[in-house]
Formats: C-alpha cells, structure tokens, sequence
C-alpha cells in the first residue's frame, strides 16, 4: 500500500502509477517515520548529529507498523473496500486472502514490531505500547465520526513523543507536547486533502471524513490547522533552544503549506494525491531544520 491507513484506507496500486513511490519507501511510511525523526533529532546534543542507531531502529519499526496498520485497515474495512473501485482489487476484499491468513500475518508483523521495541528503553516501551490501542481502533473512527483524521493524527505522530524518550529516557513534555500537537495538525491538513479523493463513494457507503464535514470550507479549515502546527513548532523549538536553520525550516514548511493549500483542487482526486504525497518534503525540511540548527 502506497499511502497510510487514511479515512478510505490506504490506496492500492496502481492509483497513481507513479508518485505513491519516494526514496524507495511508501508515501505513508514517511509520513509515519518524519515524527520519530524531528523528535530523536530534536534530542541529540547541541553540536551533535541526530542517533543514527535510534533513526535505523525507528526506520525499521516504521515500515512494520506501517504495514500493521495497512493490515488492520483492511482486514475492518473489507467489506467497504469492495464497494470503491480504487480499493476492490486488495487482497481481502478480492477475496484472494483469508481473514485467518490476515491475522496470522498481521501477527508476524506486530512480532517483529516488538522486537524492534524492545531494543528501546523501559519508559518507551511502556509508551510505544500505549499506542497499540489507538492503531487498532483507527479504521473503526470513520464510521461513528467526521473526525476520523484527528484519530489518525494522534496515531501517526506517537513517534513525537517516543523517539525523545528513546534517547533521553523520558519525555521533556514542554519539547515533545508542542511536537506531537504539531504533527497532530499536520495530519489533519494532508489526510483532510486526502480524504477528498473519496468523497464521493464515502457519502454512498456512509464512511465519514473531514473532508465530508468541511466541503467548500475546506481551505479555510487547512489553513488553520497549518498556521496551529507553524506555532506549535516554534514553541518546540524555543522549549528546546532551537537556532536559525530551525525556524528557517519552519518558514519553508509555511510557504509550502500555503502554496499547497491555495493551489489545491478539492474536487480533482489527482491533484488531492498530487498534494498529499508532496508532505514528505514537509516532514523532511523540518528535519533538516532540526540538524542544522543543532550543528
């Protein structure tokens, strides 16, 4: 799956055919993985580069978690993926797999996700566990809210918190707090984007999204959600003694957003995608932000 385990799940090849693919990783591991690097980045030493152990080790519980996440997805949401021509050909709801098949791999991958977990400290195993409980509930947000993207945010940006704690021990609340409620928002802004893409077939099958609840409002609501994520990072990063190259790359990320949300076709599913996968570039300025303004 090219994308994360967004309101209709995450997209199937070959939808587009091209850019669900970047630095040979899915668009939705990226999005997953960026939160665990601007935290473990945000904890390295002034002076120092960022953990590469921490970033390696993290990279590799991305991609299972990632792919977990996927598996829970569409192991709930097979029934609807059937009734959406871009999902019917996934291997649950083309009935090429079995759900006991599903559970036996989706056991394998949360196997091997603890293995990667428990090379961490006692404190963020504690915390990375904690968010087992919010992966398994996502997909079912989308039928009981229009709020389905907040989950999903919460989800998405557990790595906030865990990677600071994975190098520090712990979590310095007045760094990782502002962080996570950063990623929060950034979620909200490329899922909402996102879920656009679907909102026809969802207002059929009653799947309900944040692009369903804001419709025309769309750009008014993204462009709040963008300038709370442009103030949370620079509380973050005054909390933390952050230079110039940081907020350089907050500047950047703020241009980018605007650009990408003035530009943007709600009712063009291509451009929808087009928008969300240019996240990455988000998440990797900032990163890039974060070492620089450390060295």
């Amino acid at each position: 799956h090219p994308a994360t385990a967004l309101p209709r799940g995450p997209p199937a090849p070959p939808f587009p055919p091209h850019p669900t693919r970047g630095f040979c990783l899915p668009a939705g591991t990226w999005l997953l993985y960026l939160p665990c690097t601007w935290s473990i980045a945000l904890a390295a030493q002034p002076g120092c580069l960022p953990d590469g152990h921490m970033l390696s080790l993290f990279g590799v519980g991305a991609v299972l978690m990632r792919g977990a996440g996927c598996t829970i997805n569409d192991m709930w949401d097979r029934d609807y993926d059937k009734k959406v021509a871009r999902t019917a050909s996934r291997p649950l709801a083309a009935g090429d797999i079995s759900t006991f098949q599903s559970f036996v791999f989706l056991g394998g991958q949360l196997s091997l996700a603890l293995c990667v977990l428990l090379c961490l400290n006692y404190y963020s195993i504690v915390l990375g566990a904690a968010s087992l409980s919010l992966v398994i509930t996502y997909p079912l947000m989308k039928r009981i809210t229009y709020w389905p993207q907040l989950v999903l945010g919460l989800t998405f940006n557990w790595g906030a918190l865990l990677g600071w704690s994975a190098v520090k021990g712990s979590c310095e609340w007045s760094v990782c707090l502002p962080l996570y409620f950063a990623g929060v928002m950034w979620t909200l802004v490329y899922d909402t984007i996102y879920a656009h893409q679907d909102k026809k077939d969802d207002i059929i099958i009653g799947v309900k999204s944040t692009a369903l609840q804001f419709k025309e409002d769309t750009k008014q609501w993204l462009s709040g959600f963008s300038l709370a994520m442009l103030l949370s990072l620079c509380i973050a990063g005054m909390n933390c003694n952050q230079t110039f190259p940081y907020y350089s790359a907050v500047a950047a990320i703020g241009a980018h957003l605007a650009h990408q949300i003035y530009t943007l076709d709600i009712d063009k599913p291509e451009d929808c995608w087009k928008k969300f996968a240019s996240n990455r570039t988000v998440g990797v300025l900032l990163f890039i932000g974060i070492v620089l303004g450390n060295l």
